[in-house]
């Protein structure tokens, strides 16, 4: 018994099922990331939209100057990062970037706690474009450039 359908419509049915799939697959993946991006949320945002508290998210801003505060405990310290019109105080339990500083950027992971406070699992500092490693400092531009092409070689 032959087939009712030509090899050129076979070839073009199964073409279309495998465009639909691949669409479908897309979407579906789309639609299970949506939230997972690497989006972080400025403070500003967080205060006109509260954040649903134990929501994981990203808080990015600056560090405020004067309001790095160590804790008794050693390990948890409070601090407050701002965006330049609003701050948003932080709780971080762990050790900080050695980058951590105040004026400088952060990224924190974490959540908003019931009382307002951020409550971060994890920080993530910025460094300037103008970093450079210790084993390089005090030295000419040129005399770098030698060093690094002396480890290359």
């Amino acid at each position: 018994m032959t087939s009712a359908i030509k090899p050129k419509h076979q070839r073009l049915v199964l073409l279309v099922i495998a465009l639909v799939a691949l669409v479908g697959a897309g979407l579906l993946a789309a639609w299970a990331l949506r939230n997972q991006a690497s989006y972080f949320y400025l403070p500003s945002e967080i205060v006109e939209q509260a954040p649903a508290p134990d929501e994981d998210l990203r808080l990015g801003g600056m560090v405020e100057p004067g309001s790095i505060q160590p804790q008794p405990d050693g390990v948890t310290i409070r601090f407050a990062v701002g965006d330049g019109t609003t701050t948003v105080p932080v709780s971080f339990t762990g050790i900080a970037p050695a980058l951590f500083q105040e004026n400088s950027g952060v990224v924190a992971e974490g959540y908003m706690g019931q009382d307002g406070t951020f409550v971060a699992t994890n920080l993530l500092a910025k460094h300037d474009e103008n970093y450079m490693p210790r084993e390089l400092e005090g030295m000419s531009r040129e005399q770098a450039r030698q060093r690094i092409e002396a480890t290359l070689e």
